[in-house]
């Protein structure tokens, strides 16, 4: 079959992507950023890309008419904390015009469990969608999954920093809400099964695992798995906003994402039906099942795809590729250079800078310099690294954004996505006669930019020159 794939730089579409490819699909990847793909050369040579932003005017010429399937994986919540259900039914209003001449028989659509009669705005949002999705000419496929846990997945990560950061924790009455958790090797089987079956057709289906849960039982679940002592302290006077701002500072979720999941997880989400499970003949794993194969994937470096990678865990939400280019006019430099001992050596070095590696020199620093920029609204460190030896253009590395990651020429160039008075970039450069460059680059916006470089240039010249020596010795 040829299938469109949308969201495919997402946590699902990343995961999905190669099991279509297993079966011999033809896949056109739908992304907003084709320079932020991250996948590597050999997957690509098997897929066709297209660039489509659908919040922008439909162009539905760009795609091909024959179209059998769509994925629709295209979601808002972590984008915004006002308008993103707004943003979310005109993405579906205009991928209805996109597909409306094609040729196309059926769209998968990964949403919620809505089984609730007061729902939240993030999944009140999902319902409305599934609606806007129904008006299409295709016969629509739902999967109302509940939380999804696997390696990288946003849920799997919030309950892994919290019971690993904190052996005590004091927590707001939502950690008393049920809710069905589901593995996500389980959500990609029903999403493989469904696809082309027309029994199918037409029909929404929950989708979860056998074990109701408490986001308390989940946090206890996990602490014995990982044999981590945990005391729960709940709060009831703690209020939404305190529960989101307690989230962020523990967690390496962004504010936004944390305030739209408070706002959820005081709603019950359980299954109300197993149909799918009995036409496909699929038995869903237990909660403790799903942990324990995320952290195989984790101990075995197989972390196909993070939550954190995602632009909408940044600061920049698009347009990123505007910053490939680095700046000569207007900028201070800090510029370093080297000649290199053994090159394949420190270019592996490089390519495994940031996340559990650190920066090589005075990570205690950075992690002050994280600390203070998560306590001002930024990303913070601690997001990290999906991979630990590779990186793809577009991925997150602490709080940086990876623009180039070009190891065949030698070349990593990083744009900072902390909170600072202006615009920074960072880049490792190899050249022919094998020199290491390591180029520090500051464009600031007015005085307090300035004053932020003239401040920063004596750490700037133990830890950038710290950094260079230990990547090149």
């Amino acid at each position: 079959m040829r299938i469109l794939l949308t969201g495919t730089n997402g946590y699902i579409g990343m995961r999905l992507l190669p099991l279509l490819l297993d079966l011999d699909h033809d896949v056109i990847c739908c992304v907003r950023d084709k320079n932020r793909l991250s996948i590597d050369q050999e997957t690509i040579t098997k897929i066709s890309v297209i660039e489509i932003d659908f919040l922008k005017t439909p162009d539905p010429s760009v795609l091909p008419k024959n179209i059998d399937v769509a994925y629709y994986l295209i979601h808002s919540m972590s984008s915004s904390t006002t308008d993103f259900d707004k943003k979310e039914e005109i993405a579906a209003q205009n991928f209805n015009s996109y597909v409306k001449n094609t040729h196309i028989k059926q769209v998968i659509y990964l949403s919620g469990i809505v089984n609730e009669k007061n729902l939240s705005k993030h999944l009140w949002s999902r319902k409305n969608v599934e609606e806007t999705l129904y008006k299409g000419n295709y016969n629509l496929t739902v999967l109302r999954s509940g939380i999804i846990v696997g390696s990288g997945s946003s849920s799997f990560e919030i309950i892994r920093d919290l019971c690993e950061k904190l052996p005590i924790m004091i927590t707001p009455k939502w950690v008393n809400t049920k809710t069905q958790p589901i593995a996500i090797r389980d959500v990609l089987n029903f999403m493989i099964g469904v696809l082309g079956n027309e029994q199918c057709y037409k029909e929404s289906f929950d989708i979860s695992g056998p074990d109701i849960l408490t986001y308390k039982e989940m946090l206890k679940l996990y602490a014995k798995v990982r044999g981590i002592k945990l005391g729960i302290i709940t709060l009831p006077i703690m209020t939404p906003k305190l529960s989101s701002y307690w989230l962020y500072f523990v967690t390496s979720t962004s504010y936004k994402l944390a305030l739209n999941l408070v706002d959820s997880m005081k709603i019950q989400v359980i299954a109300n039906d197993e149909r799918l499970q009995k036409i496909l003949g699929i038995s869903p794993m237990p909660y403790v099942k799903a942990l324990e194969l995320a952290f195989t994937k984790i101990e075995q470096n197989q972390v196909v795809s993070s939550w954190k990678d995602s632009m909408i865990s940044g600061r920049f939400k698009k347009d990123i590729q505007k910053y490939v280019r680095v700046p000569k006019r207007g900028c201070f430099k800090d510029h370093k250079k080297m000649k290199l001992i053994n090159s394949e050596k420190s270019l592996n070095r490089i390519w495994a800078i940031g996340g559990e590696t650190g920066w090589y020199y005075g990570n205690w620093m950075w992690k002050i310099r994280g600390y203070i920029d998560k306590f001002f609204g930024g990303v913070g460190l601690r997001r990290g690294r999906t991979h630990p030896d590779k990186i793809f253009s577009g991925d997150a590395l602490d709080f940086w954004r990876v623009l180039v990651a070009d190891k065949k020429n030698k070349r990593l160039l990083l744009f900072a996505e902390m909170r600072v008075p202006g615009e920074a970039w960072l880049e490792f450069d190899i050249d022919e006669n094998n020199m290491l460059h390591q180029t520090a680059t500051f464009r600031p916006k007015g005085i307090w930019g300035r004053l932020y470089w003239y401040i920063m240039v004596p750490f700037h010249f133990f830890i950038f020159g710290g950094m260079i020596r230990r990547i090149v010795l």
